[in-house]
């Protein structure tokens, strides 16, 4: 079992810190394997004047500073293999995973760039695309040292996103790669622009639990000390002393889902 969990973006090592040690306290207790998300560039904005990112060189300065003090695994997001390229010749030991952005999912020169390292890599099916859909995705990847897939929601509609379960269930029983459920980006409203109608974190916990149910093993979760001050992300993203609460459920319904598949 493995959880995803850190801010939206990066916004200083004393709360990276904050959050990743509370996170990885959580999983060890659980026997989770954890590995610290964060962002150095948000470049999805959804106007000009939103907030981005400390930017790669500050960012990944501190990862290293986290895996040093905290021993955590990490991740973050790539959106041109020009930055892969970077953090390689630059930083290549703050990043265990690189993350494919859902929107940026069918991008060969960037999957390939990643895929031609000796990372992990993490590839967001996009909110436009059917399970199905992601071989032509995996395809591009044959020279992974490993991949995994992660569900984000799915488009319905304007500004809205749907949980797929059969989706979900699709991806585990097709495709012999880690599947992992986004949740917190799953309960967005595309477009909402940060107000209190861009997402419900309250949808998060049971979603999760859904997905545990269904066979779900690995979860991607967005965490803030304080998520409505948060500069991205921050009506979806669960309040740090909130997560211990969500990991416990996910864990034990895992556990029982496990003997459900065999009844």
């Amino acid at each position: 079992m493995r959880i995803i969990a850190g801010p939206c973006q990066h916004e200083g090592l004393a709360q990276s810190a904050e959050i990743a040690r509370e996170c990885k306290r959580v999983c060890d207790k659980y026997g989770i394997e954890y590995y610290f998300k964060a962002s150095y560039d948000k470049a999805n904005r959804s106007s000009l004047g939103g907030e981005r990112g400390m930017g790669l060189e500050a960012t990944l300065t501190d990862f290293l500073a986290l895996k040093v003090t905290l021993g955590v695994k990490t991740l973050t997001d790539v959106h041109d293999y020009t930055q892969v390229k970077r953090i390689e010749r630059e930083f290549k030991d703050a990043v265990d995973v690189y993350q494919i952005p859902a929107f940026l999912c069918r991008q060969t020169d960037l999957i390939q760039a990643a895929c031609a390292t000796d990372k992990i890599v993490n590839i967001k099916k996009g909110q436009f695309m059917a399970p199905w859909d992601m071989a032509g995705v995996l395809s591009k990847c044959t020279n992974a040292e490993e991949v995994w897939i992660t569900e984000r929601g799915t488009s319905f509609g304007y500004n809205n996103l749907v949980v797929d379960y059969t989706g979900l269930m699709y991806m585990l029983d097709t495709y012999e790669h880690d599947i992992v459920f986004d949740v917190t980006h799953s309960v967005q409203k595309p477009g909402g622009l940060g107000s209190s109608s861009g997402g419900n974190r309250d949808y998060v916990p049971r979603l999760a639990c859904g997905g545990a149910a269904v066979g779900v093993r690995n979860f991607f979760l967005e965490v803030h000390p304080n998520p409505d001050l948060a500069p991205s992300d921050g009506p979806n993203m669960l309040r740090l002393e909130e997560f211990e609460d969500t990991v416990k459920q996910i864990y034990h319904i895992s556990k029982m889902s496990t003997d459900w598949r065999w009844l």
